[in-house]
């Protein structure tokens, strides 16, 4: 999420909201070890199957979750990797799926993202040690 990336600019998202969603996802980070990414998009279909396909490119998959949104196909999908599901069952996940699809449906695109990132960290708990 630089503001030099134009894509980044033209997006759904003002200056305020993006940093929002930026500081929820350090948040969620280093609260939990584990690597957080959000995409806002058009996901390929089968959606389930495209989201996979884009959790797959992330850094590291195995420790990653990724909230994937696409407003125009109206879908939403939360993928973990496998580390990051032993900390966060698909229970966890589908709870703060309901939660962001309320935000989205009352308008607020970003204050679902925000608030479905601190649920899934307040869920997935401190790092095992």
């Amino acid at each position: 999420m630089t503001a030099g990336n134009q894509e980044v600019l033209e997006g759904p998202f003002t200056t305020r909201q993006l940093l929002r969603i930026d500081e929820a996802l350090r948040a969620a980070d280093g609260s939990t070890g584990l690597t957080f990414s959000v995409y806002v998009g058009e996901i390929l279909e089968p959606v389930k199957e495209g989201a996979e396909k884009l959790h797959g490119t992330l850094a590291n998959p195995g420790s990653s979750v990724l909230v994937a949104v696409s407003p125009a196909q109206r879908q939403l999908e939360i993928i973990t990797g496998s580390t990051a599901r032993k900390r966060l069952a698909d229970r966890d996940c589908k709870l703060a799926a309901l939660s962001m699809a309320a935000a989205f449906s009352g308008g607020d695109l970003a204050g679902g993202i925000v608030s479905g990132l601190a649920q899934l960290a307040d869920h997935a708990g401190k790092p095992l040690t």
